[in-house]
């Protein structure tokens, strides 16, 4: 609001800008030569500045109050935003709200609770889906609900429940408890296992209830909810515990979902998502070997679903969508005051839903192609013809054949390479002959050394009565997993003791050992050139020129699809190209949910993958890089071979070649391309199980990461004298001494030098440091190679999942 003040200063500037008079008498005054004096110059510039800060004091505040009424509004509007989203909550505008129910114990009866929670309310709407999923809605609270109950044993199974549903009832049950140990009985082993899991990869909201406490005695009932408390204190802190034992227990349990604040799970909800309440699939007309999948449920999620884009289903792949086809919704609340709807009426809401409308049809113009990695193609280089001179010599090297001494099982291809310093060149006549004594003679060789090999590894072994009688425990023990776990042990522990540190080979000069290895003057400051000598592979996958720059800009431009389904529509997906193998083994499990994901734009693009992993203290054998690991990043499940890296700062990251206990490294593999924020779990196979041993987040998909690992030479100080030392059993030949001696040396005890001239033939050097060494100092010498990960990337289908569980129920 304008003040009265600030009114009258503005006609005042108004008047003396439009007076004529004023610009009439300064122009008379300056021809006569009459000037004005100083002070009412003085004056007049005083007059302007208060004028100029009045005016500057006036826009502030105007700018004032226009922000403060433009947050009251954007407040205003959020708070709206936040009460219709409240209101709507499991109404008949949104989709129902979905409830996963996850026992905590390995022997609780879930039936006995969905026939409990299924008896609430006589005006209730109770219906079931042909994929199991339970439908209720309650006309008093103007909601509905979704209840999925995940089969107890099935961890991914359970996981991908978890992950698409609004809340999460851990349920406990007294029947399981004894009195000798009360608490370690309320969540068993499978408990643990699965709450792990679920809050590694992100919990929306929980709630957790005791089942069967009526069994107790009033007084006792307290006390044992505290005792749940204290046991899972350690996972849900703030988490309360209610009663689940009859109608009314299920109605608050019902009425407190309905109306608690819900849990956002950002790489959940910025992906649409759907749960499938039904299932079909037709083969196609010209290949019975794949078809398409008929997917129908509830569209989740705050994104839209676009028909152009790409689909995810867990354990089947990537796939396009053909069309989106609506249908009216089957499960609304119905508010009548009878118990139970007619059959006419049931018959002509079946006939009403089974018609469906398509909604979009897919454009081949603009949706995106299923093409993961890029062609290579092997001509696409700089090519250089040869000249006549060279043909004419390769041709007559051709007549000519070369006889040489290799290896056993050596190629054609590895003895081109092999000096020829023993062979021999044949003229064209006796080539014929020659070649058949060098086969005798071959075959001679061949038959000598099976003979010794016959005779190595075949022995005579007695055993005693003893052995004989304690067989039945020694069967039950795989001795060669024995064997490499021990050995696993051993590396890990050098590791540990001694990081990074070879030996240095005597049979064979260190700069041929380590001819791919160099030196660096500082590890975090020497320049790396991060495209130098890279390997095939990664010309197959995509680069980003800024990763956090396209993230946030896709996130951003979700908001606004065209030939999009908003969330909370019933709706059938045709989803394209599935295979006809992968959908009967998908049958063959039981009551494995199926859930369809919308992906992101370049998120089925193969990149380089960086992930952060923190290693748990359940697992206790050490993990070796590049060994074979089973990952679920996001909705995805994959296996792999990474390698792992330091999780630092900086351009360079030093390679690890054990995953240790009690610590964070980074995970870089090939993987298709997912964006930050998302969960990861890591998995290792374990007796036919998938075991958790660490959990992480998506870090990039950087393909410039440098990973460089470090080898170790290590000497001794054999004489020393002050700063010059003579150092030994670094090296064992005097070419290898002045091939390494530009690299930098240092010491344990922290001491930098270089190497001054070799002594000898045998491997002594004199050295000289920046200061006296101890004689029970080591000398190292660090040198350094780049690390690539393989392409080890394979998914994980539902094929394999299946073949697992018909192992483990043979067994």
């Amino acid at each position: 609001m304008l003040k009265k003040e600030d009114l009258l200063i503005m006609n005042t500037m108004k008047q003396e800008t439009h007076r004529p008079g004023v610009f009439k008498q300064s122009n008379k005054q300056h021809k006569t030569g009459r000037h004005r004096s100083k002070s009412v110059i003085n004056n007049e510039l005083k007059g302007k500045q208060n004028i100029k800060t009045s005016l500057k004091h006036l826009k502030k505040s105007l700018q004032r109050d226009a922000r403060r009424n433009q947050l009251l509004q954007i407040r205003k509007k959020k708070r709206e935003e936040v009460l219709m989203q409240k209101r709507n909550l499991g109404g008949s505008h949104s989709a129902p709200i979905l409830i996963c129910i996850i026992p905590l114990q390995s022997d609780i009866n879930v039936q006995n609770i969905m026939s409990v929670i299924t008896s609430i309310d006589e005006t209730a709407n109770i219906t079931t889906s042909p994929c199991g999923i339970t439908h209720i809605g309650v006309p008093r609270m103007k909601q509905r609900f979704s209840i999925i109950v995940p089969s107890v044993g099935n961890v991914l199974a359970t996981l991908d429940a978890a992950k698409v549903a609004n809340t999460i009832l851990f349920i406990t049950s007294v029947a399981c408890q004894s009195n000798s140990d009360m608490e370690r009985e309320i969540v068993d082993e499978w408990g643990k296992k699965i709450i792990v899991a679920c809050l590694a990869q992100g919990l929306p909201t929980t709630m957790f209830a005791v089942h069967n406490i009526q069994r107790l005695h009033i007084k006792k009932r307290q006390e044992y909810k505290q005792s749940v408390q204290r046991a899972i204190s350690k996972w849900l802190p703030d988490e309360k515990v209610f009663e689940l034992d009859t109608a009314d227990d299920c109605l608050n349990m019902l009425r407190r979902v309905g109306s608690q604040k819900q849990r956002n799970v950002f790489y959940k909800s910025i992906r649409p998502h759907l749960l499938a309440e039904e299932i079909s699939f037709k083969s196609n007309e010209d290949s019975l070997d794949f078809g398409t999948l008929s997917v129908t449920g509830y569209v989740r999620g705050i994104t839209l679903l676009s028909v152009n884009n790409l689909v995810h289903i867990p354990g089947f792949g990537d796939f396009q969508m053909s069309c989106i086809k609506v249908s009216d919704d089957p499960y609304e609340i119905i508010y009548t005051n009878h118990k139970k709807r007619s059959f006419n009426d049931e018959t002509k809401t079946k006939e009403k839903n089974k018609t469906q409308v398509i909604l979009y049809t897919a454009d081949p113009e603009k949706q995106e192609s299923l093409e993961s990695e890029y062609i290579l193609d092997p001509m696409d280089a700089e090519q250089t013809w040869p000249t006549e001179e060279e043909l004419a010599e390769v041709a007559a090297n051709r007549k000519r054949k070369i006889v040489k001494v290799v290896p056993k099982g050596t190629s054609e291809y590895q003895a081109a390479w092999i000096p020829d310093e023993e062979g021999e060149s044949l003229s064209a006549c006796s080539e014929e002959l020659e070649d058949n004594m060098s086969v005798e003679e071959a075959r001679s060789e061949i038959d000598s050394n099976t003979d010794l090999e016959d005779d190595e590894e075949y022995e005579t072994i007695t055993i005693s009565e003893a052995a004989m009688n304690e067989a039945h425990y020694d069967e039950d023990i795989d001795m060669l997993e024995e064997k490499q776990a021990m050995e696993k042990f051993k590396e890990a522990k050098l590791d540990a003791q001694f990081p990074d540190e070879v030996d240095t080979p005597q049979d064979t000069l260190a700069k041929t050992r380590f001819q791919k290895y160099r030196g660096l003057e500082s590890f975090r400051t020497s320049p790396w050139d991060p495209k130098e000598n890279l390997p095939v592979d990664y010309s197959r996958i995509i680069e980003f020129a800024d990763y956090d720059r396209r993230r946030k800009r896709i996130y951003k431009e979700c908001e606004d699809i065209e030939e999009a389904v908003w969330p909370g529509r019933y709706v059938t997906l045709d989803i394209i190209g599935v295979s006809r193998e992968t959908f009967k083994a998908f049958a063959t499990i039981v009551n494995q949910p199926l859930i369809v994901i919308g992906l992101l734009p370049y998120e089925h693009k193969m990149s380089l993958l960086n992930v952060v992993l923190k290693h748990l203290n359940n697992y206790t054998l050490p993990i070796k890089s590049k060994e074979r690991l089973v990952f679920q990043c996001g909705f995805r499940r994959f296996m792999a071979c990474p390698i792992f890296s330091q999780h630092t700062n900086g351009s360079k990251h030093k390679y690890e070649r054990y995953f240790h206990p009690d610590n964070t490294v980074v995970a870089s593999m090939f993987a298709p391309v997912t964006f930050s924020p998302c969960p990861i779990l890591c998995y290792v196979e374990n007796k036919g199980e998938l075991e958790l041993i660490a959990t992480g987040n998506v870090l990039s998909c950087n393909p410039n990461r440098i990973v460089l690992k470090r080898s170790v030479l290590s000497g001794h100080p054999y004489k020393v004298n002050k700063r010059s030392v003579v150092v030994r059993f670094m090296f064992f030949n005097r070419e290898d001494i002045e091939w390494f001696k530009p690299i930098q040396l240092r010491t344990k005890y922290g001491r930098r030098g270089h190497i001054k001239e070799p002594l000898g033939t045998h491997g002594h050097m004199k050295c000289i440091f920046n200061g006296q060494l101890k004689s029970q100092d080591t000398i190292l010498m660090n040198l350094y190679k780049r690390v690539f990960p393989k392409w080890t990337y394979e998914p994980l289908l539902i094929t394999q999942l299946s073949c697992q569980s018909e192992a483990m129920q043979t067994e």
